[in-house]
């Protein structure tokens, strides 16, 4: 019996440290652990990750050496910030003339807060000749005698002329100070928001580097070969190594390994993410397979960190609800957590014997109008997990469900002063709740144009029972939840994909600009570890801005997963026609590779041209695009430049807003090639050429066109 070897994902919390174990092989939870969060230990939270990972083999009877890889994810960072305990950065403005003064105004980023009344502790100084060592040396000294703990070297327009920037890191290096200059950490123009990134990055520069340091040597005296990975705030890994060198990108990386988790494990390519906990629910949309993504704010400002598109409402497992005039007016943004009350719906049946409904202020300042039983075992609060186990809403074997009989007494005294039955009840609290989330739920949709007759509810968390199947029922979108949903974080960071995103802006991009960021950006992710063979290459051309996006990804071993489950040509026909709404009898197979098969109907409506949209569903039966119309031709990697060209040239559309080549997707053997993000007829060619290098030359090769209005 061959025994595979396992993935390890840890995800280091405020409370807890969760780690599982999931088989390399199969993708299979193979186990799991929980571990108070060991922030007053010596060694930080280096300590828990360590226990997280003894335990974690102990229980699946796992050596170090059957662990292929290893990572974790950590909300260090962002408590840093949120909590100002930062590092003292020492800033080094570099220019003579005109630039000293854009650069002298960069002292003002002390002032940014950081908590009510605590800012960033920033110390400048200034070198108008970043060649002159000696001067360079002398601004460094006195920076470290005014208090900074790392330095920062930035200059105007060092994107393109970083020369400035390396001479001062270098002469500054005598100081023993931790460094980094503004071009490594963002490439994109705008002096100010490119300092300030690289401001905060290195104001929690120095903490995270002790973490690193005392996890890479605890793990390897563990014994465990395989590099630890790190999880970034875009929802993939990156080496520890990268994150020595750029801590900010794990900042808002705890939604991220949810989404992860939700990407990888449960597979979806439409729709939103709502990781639930007892005190709020984070919102997140998978679009065409991948997580959304923006530039983040930091601090009040947006910075060049870019991170999963998450909005948290503050409504969980444990909101409690609140009411007046016989209604509910609420639910939140006070947890029973916060408020120190048990769930009513966890008591003995006993415990809730005499219970009297009364309105409290859980904490100071919080209004009074927030529901609690006062019953024979004390005082419990009314919450969201309550009703929804009430409804039968929560699931067998969940982690959220309790008795329905004792869920159904703790809704009673609350039916009886809203004059309904308790179901109403239950159903009046979860839709006041549910109704917050709604609001984001429909925003999201609308912000990135997702097909509501296709988009996917998917919940995870410890919470997720209490408030996605309610949000499915109310709102006609279909839902479920993820499996294991309460670790799909750790689970998130033990399938993520190591991931790297390159930007330049480079006005009038021509093929060979385009060509070389996405080798940088592929390069970058092959050196951290990703196995070159499966790297696969997102490249987008934003002409209005004149950025150049590269995000590539790529496991660090290549993956043969032979899954338990296969779909049968009936079952990938069946989720095709759901999909495109439609009998499986109208849907056709319009082209097919061994891992991909391409669905298509059409679909004619009165006064309007006919539409042709496609489903590519993979051998295990999920679709991983969607296509609202379509034209698909399958050829071979020897024919493929030359029909590619007459294909792009026939969709090509010109008008007031420039040339818009169509949006092209390449099926190559187990991958899908998204070209769509290139504008350009002869970039987009020359990236599909790229795509096709080093491929046989009777390899087929499918094309799916979809024409831009």
């Amino acid at each position: 019996m061959t025994t595979h070897r396992i993935r390890v994902g840890i995800d280091v919390g405020g409370t807890f440290t969760d780690a599982v174990a999931v088989d390399a092989t199969t993708l299979e939870l193979l186990g799991q652990v929980k571990v108070p969060t060991s922030h007053h230990h010596e060694d930080g939270v280096a300590h828990g990750i360590v226990e997280a990972l003894d335990r974690l083999l102990e229980e699946t009877g796992r050596a170090p050496e059957d662990v292929a890889f290893l990572a974790h994810g950590t909300t260090q960072a962002t408590n840093a910030l949120l909590e100002g305990d930062v590092a003292t950065v020492g800033l080094i403005g570099i220019g003579g003339g005109p630039s000293a003064a854009l650069t002298r105004r960069l002292a003002a980023l002390g002032r940014l807060e950081l908590t009510p009344g605590k800012t960033l502790p920033l110390v400048y100084a200034h070198v108008p000749d970043p060649d002159d060592a000696a001067s360079v040396r002398r601004a460094a000294e006195a920076l470290a005698q005014d208090g900074a703990q790392v330095l920062v070297a930035t200059e105007p327009f060092s994107v393109d002329r970083p020369e400035g920037e390396q001479a001062v890191m270098e002469a500054a290096r005598s100081v023993g100070l931790p460094l980094t200059a503004a071009h490594e950490i963002t490439s994109l123009y705008g002096l100010h928001k490119r300092t300030r990134t690289a401001v905060v990055n290195a104001a929690i520069l120095p903490r995270m580097l002790a973490t690193a340091d005392l996890v890479d040597a605890s793990i390897t005296k563990a014994g465990v070969g395989s590099p630890l990975m790190v999880m970034r705030c875009d929802g993939g890994v990156m080496s520890l190594d990268e994150m020595r060198r750029r801590p900010l990108l794990t900042v808002l990386s705890g939604p991220a390994a949810g989404v992860a988790g939700a990407l990888m494990q449960e597979r979806i390519s439409e729709g939103v993410f709502l990781e639930t906990g007892g005190t709020s629910t984070d919102i997140s949309v998978v679009r065409r397979g991948k997580v959304a993504v923006r530039h983040a704010t930091i601090l009040g400002r947006k910075s060049y960190l870019n991170a999963l598109d998450v909005r948290t409402v503050g409504v969980g497992g444990g909101s409690m609800v609140r009411i007046g005039g016989g209604k509910v007016t609420g639910v939140g943004p006070r947890s029973a957590h916060i408020a120190g009350l048990p769930y009513a719906c966890f008591a003995a049946a006993k415990d809730l014997r005499d219970a009297r409904l009364t309105t409290v202020s859980p904490m100071a300042g919080d209004p009074e109008d927030y529901a609690v039983l006062d019953a024979a075992g004390g005082r419990f609060a009314i919450t969201m997990t309550c009703a929804a186990n009430a409804l039968g809403r929560v699931p067998e074997g969940d982690f959220a469900r309790s008795d329905q009989e004792v869920a159904r007494a703790a809704l009673a005294p609350l039916a009886a002063a809203l004059g309904v039955d308790t179901a109403t009840a239950a159903a009046r609290l979860l839709d006041a709740g549910t109704a917050q989330v709604e609001a984001v739920v429909d925003t999201m949709i609308r912000d990135y144009r997702l097909d509501k007759d296709t988009a996917l509810l998917v919940g995870g968390g410890g919470g997720a029972a209490s408030v996605t199947p309610h949000l499915a029922a109310v709102s006609g979108l279909e839902g479920r939840i993820a499996r294991h949903s309460e670790v799909i974080s750790p689970i998130g960071v033990a399938l993520a994909l190591v991931r790297e995103q390159v930007e330049r802006i480079i006005p009038g991009a021509g093929q060979e600009q385009i060509l070389a960021v996405r080798a940088e950006a592929e390069a970058a992710v092959i050196a951290q570890g990703a196995a070159a063979d499966g790297v696969e290459v997102e490249v987008t051309v934003d002409p209005q801005t004149s950025t150049v996006r590269a995000v590539a990804t790529g496991a660090t071993e290549l993956r043969t997963q032979d899954r338990a489950h296969r779909a049968d040509e009936a079952e990938r026909l069946r989720t095709a026609a759901a999909s495109l709404r439609t009998d499986p009898s109208r849907v056709t197979v319009l082209a097919g590779t061994p891992a991909h098969t391409v669905y298509g109907a059409e679909i004619r409506r009165p006064l309007r041209t006919t539409r042709h949209p496609v489903r590519i569903v993979d051998a295990d039966g999920v679709i991983r695009l969607h296509v609202s119309d379509a034209r698909v031709e399958t050829t071979r990697v020897a024919e493929a430049p030359e029909v590619l060209a007459r294909l792009v040239r026939e969709t090509t559309s010109y008008g007031d807003g420039g040339v818009r080549a169509p949006a092209v997707r390449l099926l190559l053997g187990s991958r899908i090639a998204d070209l769509s993000g290139v504008l350009d007829p002869q970039p987009l060619l020359a990236l599909a050429r790229s795509e096709l290098d080093a491929r046989g030359a009777d390899e087929p090769v499918v094309a799916v066109l979809e024409v831009r209005i």
